[in-house]
């Protein structure tokens, strides 16, 4: 399985600043294209005011730091007060991101939050290792999937193709060229920005 070459992008340094801006106008979806996509993973009230949405890769490395730095941050003080909620939108810059993606599918749905923390926190001992398959049963086994089951899902290729499917469309749509790309209502946040910048935007959209 090769994820298609054209669409690798390189995240933007963590310093980069924010500019938050009105949601482009995304391409219609045909209904081809809404068979690719995958429902996004949820954290929070479904019912929240405002909504992150998150375009991420697993192997990105200013994407590990926002969910180790900034994330934790956000869910204390909004998502699990219930004013916020995460929308997930997986987004993989390479092959090692999409296999890991496919795990992150493959456990019950209350463990893919977990797994996608944990992915983030031991980022560097799976994301470069050369037993790479070794090392992602190994966290897959913490959300509870068997070797066998890891294997029989890095043989899916029809979640394969989907997981690569939605990241064309997401691509193709304007919505996202570098990883991390977040929207909070609509405005535009690029690059693992510190709390504070979240905070503001969040606090914009709640008043």
């Amino acid at each position: 399985m090769e994820p298609a070459g054209d669409q690798t992008a390189e995240s933007p340094a963590s310093g980069e600043i924010a500019t938050p801006a009105p949601a482009p106008t995304p391409a219609p979806v045909t209904t081809s294209e809404e068979e690719v996509l995958l429902a996004p993973h949820v954290l929070g009230d479904p019912n929240a005011p405002v909504t992150i949405i998150e375009y991420a890769s697993l192997t990105c490395p200013h994407c590990a730091a926002f969910h180790r730095e900034t994330f934790p941050q956000i869910k204390e003080k909004y998502i699990d007060t219930g004013k916020v909620k995460l929308e997930s939108r997986d987004f993989p810059l390479d092959e090692r991101a999409a296999l890991a993606t496919l795990l992150a599918y493959c456990v019950p749905d209350d463990r893919y939050f977990p797994l996608i923390d944990l992915l983030f926190e031991q980022q560097h001992s799976w994301a470069v290792a050369p037993n790479l398959i070794e090392q992602l049963k190994k966290m897959a086994g913490f959300a509870g999937l068997s070797s066998e089951d890891a294997d029989a899902c890095f043989n899916n290729q029809a979640l394969y193709d989907k997981v690569l499917g939605q990241r064309k469309i997401y691509s193709d749509s304007g919505a996202v060229s570098s990883t991390p790309t977040f929207y909070v209502n609509g405005s535009k946040i690029v690059g693992a920005q510190p709390f504070a910048t979240f905070e503001e935007a969040i606090e914009a959209a709640l008043n």
